[in-house]
């Protein structure tokens, strides 16, 4: 049921453009696969960089996503109060055998907030009115966490570390300057009583 929303959801928001929704990170691909007659979702992610070859794609199972509905906050008039649109994804982060081992450590230093007590990671969307169109802002959010975490830190080049070096040493000369410069006043205020 969850996949066949999920995949509603999709195609309901490529048919409204891609300004339909705030862009929380960019998905690379939506596979569905049928397996045994059931359709099952899995939404790709990449990271950005420099080298193509060096994108690393993991898919979200949307299986694997514990999906939930309830009512929306906010101003709406009576749609607010009688519709369930507010969408609250969750998985375990632990057990999620579907991320990178590095990918998940890096969840759990960078998203402590989102992250229950039973290390879960929670995300929520209430933008819109439709549950279709929340559910798959939660996915694209869950795809740029993931993004976010999977990404390596760009090595420093010979230029970069000798730029910091230059920069550490003006810092250092302006720093005495300003010493010297204390040092003459706090001289010059000074009272001999010979």
């Amino acid at each position: 049921m969850v996949a066949h929303i999920a995949r509603r959801c999709y195609l309901l928001c490529r048919r409204a453009g891609e300004h339909a929704i705030p862009q929380h990170g960019e998905l690379r691909n939506v596979l569905i696969r049928d397996i045994n007659n059931t359709l099952q979702q899995n939404v790709g992610y990449g990271t950005r960089g420099t080298d193509s070859t060096q994108d690393a794609h993991v898919h979200i199972p949307v299986d694997r996503l514990t999906v939930s509905y309830s009512r929306s906050s906010g101003p709406g008039g009576q749609h607010v109060n009688k519709v369930n649109t507010k969408a609250e994804v969750r998985f375990h982060v632990q057990t999620a055998d579907w991320i990178p081992e590095d990918a998940r450590k890096n969840i759990f230093e960078k998203n402590k907030n989102r992250i229950n007590k039973a290390g879960e990671l929670l995300v929520t969307s209430e933008l819109s009115r439709s549950q279709h169109r929340n559910l798959s802002d939660c996915i694209q959010k869950i795809s740029a966490i993931l993004a976010e975490a999977s990404e390596k830190p760009r090595e420093p080049t010979a230029e970069d570390v000798a730029l910091r070096a230059a920069r550490l040493e003006k810092g250092n000369k302006e720093r005495l300057k300003q010493k010297k410069m204390n040092s003459a006043t706090k001289k010059s205020r000074r009272v001999d009583f010979d």
